[in-house]
């Protein structure tokens, strides 16, 4: 569908089913976006057409852009251009799966599992370590890897479960852990959410951990959810959100819940009592050969830079066929600004399954927890896929491993121009630092930049005449002017306008530092990144 199409249709059906949203008392985020109050809204029911969030209806007068790179995967910053956007996904890395069932203890069960089921794969800065936990073995634990350089994966023997690598042995369905670098008590630095059976029912227990091995007992006991449940930290609103999985016969789909103190507020009553969130909808496309309206399956979310990252698992069909393949699950991406509504302007497979039997990766393709990490100049985004058993149908939903995908640094979405060129006029903006910076690939043309004041009018000394063009192909390059910077329009509402030719703009911001640190979040963090924030710059690319 043509993207004008797409933004018609959701249009016609944005906000047609909340309820009580009232702008009064209404919280402001960092971005300018005002959140209804309320909070958070009410669906009496999901609509099968997809929801257009109003921040890319009704804008802020002025957007601030202090916090992050500011991607260019919707028209939020974007008030006029000539430019086409097109979207990108990650190339599967060569030597796919890099984590498989190779331990006597990741056997049992169905047959072989070492897959991220969400679980999570963090770089530790401290440790200068990339870690993984993952599913060992079909819904029999937790274990534990490590790596040097996020490529080659070591079990190592630890001491929980003498010569294994089990962290937790507990039965398990999905599982999130947590690597929390704004905790300030050490000992709940990790935190590991475990969705299992008690009682009669699923609902997740949390622990804690000082050093992501060594896990406490059992702080806390949700409410009633469904098995594949996960969690995620949003930053921007300093509060855990429950990603809660919703149906049993009828559609999957998503329910919200959140909480500002981990370990209290988390006990619901009713299944149905957190509200209804998001779930897969008439634009996501139907298998030919299983024709079955797709559904979400899960949602991991994190926040990278300045927006929050969704990796939604479309459940597209489960037929058996053909006979021994798992359930065709893929993974698609998508976008909020608000916490709340997603843009999911692509609907092809970001992370998809394979059509060959016997493919490490043949069906059943599930996102890690922390979705991805910053690793120089890309995002390596780790995800499990499962091999089936193409001569054994009985035993289809098996062979899990882990594997990587690999995409550019802020990659998800360009803007475009060809040789005959184009331009791009930003929203009105404000912001503190001085050094521009973009990410864009240019190696065969030139980008340029000028500055407007509230009048439209350039900025004397910021015009395209005085810019230094760029010419590279760099995630992160400065963008200059001849006789100075932006402190003179620091804390003044402007707008950028962009010129580009035969070149590609993924993202811009503006940055105290000369270093072109972001200042935004680093989804899962990565070599040469201190924190939870891009503090760094150019020495970490």
């Amino acid at each position: 569908m043509h993207r004008r199409e797409f933004l018609a249709a959701a249009g016609a059906v944005a906000g047609a089913a909340v309820l009580g949203a009232d702008p009064a008392g209404s919280e402001t985020l960092y971005n300018g976006i005002e959140l209804p109050s309320p909070w958070p809204p009410k669906f009496a029911e999901l609509p099968r057409d997809p929801v257009t969030p109003p921040y890319l209806k009704s804008w802020p007068a002025v957007i601030p852009i202090d916090v992050g790179r500011q991607l260019l995967v919707d028209d939020f910053l974007v008030e006029e251009t000539t430019l086409q956007r097109t979207f990108h996904t990650p190339k599967e890395h060569a030597d796919n799966p890099l984590v498989r069932p190779d331990k006597d203890w990741e056997k049992k069960g169905k047959g072989g599992m070492a897959m991220v089921f969400s679980d999570g794969v963090w770089y530790d800065p401290k440790d200068r370590l990339y870690k993984m936990w993952y599913l060992g073995g079909y819904g029999a634990g937790t274990c534990y890897a490590t790596s040097q350089d996020g490529l080659k994966w070591e079990k190592p023997e630890l001491d929980v479960r003498k010569g294994t690598n089990i962290v937790q042995s507990d039965t398990r369905d999905s599982c999130t852990v947590w690597f929390d670098l704004e905790e300030k008590d050490p000992k709940r630095r990790y935190k590991l959410f475990r969705s299992h059976g008690e009682a009669g029912r699923f609902g997740l227990s949390v622990y804690f951990s000082e050093d992501g091995v060594h896990w406490g007992e059992r702080v806390l006991r949700t409410g009633s959810c469904g098995d594949r449940t996960t969690v995620f930290w949003n930053p921007f609103r300093k509060v855990w959100v429950y990603s809660l999985r919703h149906g049993w016969g009828q559609p999957r789909k998503r329910r919200y819940w959140e909480v500002k103190d981990i370990l209290k507020g988390a006990q619901w009553e009713r299944i149905d009592e957190p509200p209804l969130w998001c779930g897969s909808d008439r634009f996501d496309p139907q298998r030919d050969d299983l024709k079955t309206v797709c559904e979400l399956y899960n949602l991991d979310c994190v926040a990278y830079e300045s927006l929050l990252l969704g990796l939604f698992s479309i459940w597209r069909g489960d037929k058996n066929l053909p006979p021994g393949r798992p359930k065709p699950n893929e993974v698609c991406v998508g976008f909020s600004r608000d916490s709340w509504h997603w843009h999911r302007p692509e609907r092809k497979p970001f992370l998809a399954v394979s059509e060959k039997p016997g493919d490490w990766n043949w069906g059943n393709v599930q996102s890690a927890g922390g979705c991805c990490l910053v690793v120089g100049d890309q995002l390596w985004f780790y995800h499990s896929g499962r091999a089936g058993s193409p001569e054994k149908g009985a035993t289809r939903d098996t062979g899990g491993s882990t594997g990587l995908a690999v995409l550019r640094r802020d990659g998800f979405a360009s803007l475009d121009a060809g040789k005959d060129g184009g331009t791009l006029t930003t929203r009105p903006v404000r912001f503190a630092g001085k050094h521009l910076f973009v990410n864009a690939d240019v190696p065969d043309g030139e980008l340029t930049a000028e500055v407007l004041d509230e009048r439209g009018q350039v900025v004397a000394g910021l015009a395209r005449a005085d810019c230094v063009p760029a010419r590279a192909d760099k995630t992160l390059q400065a963008v200059t002017w001849k006789d100075g910077d932006l402190a003179k329009v620091a804390g003044k509402t402007v707008k950028f306008r962009f010129h580009l030719k035969d070149g590609r703009l993924f993202a811009f911001w503006v940055s105290p530092d000369k270093s072109g640190a972001s200042h935004g979040y680093v989804a899962a963090g990565g070599p040469g990144l201190t924190g939870p924030l891009d503090t760094v710059g150019r020495p970490a690319t």
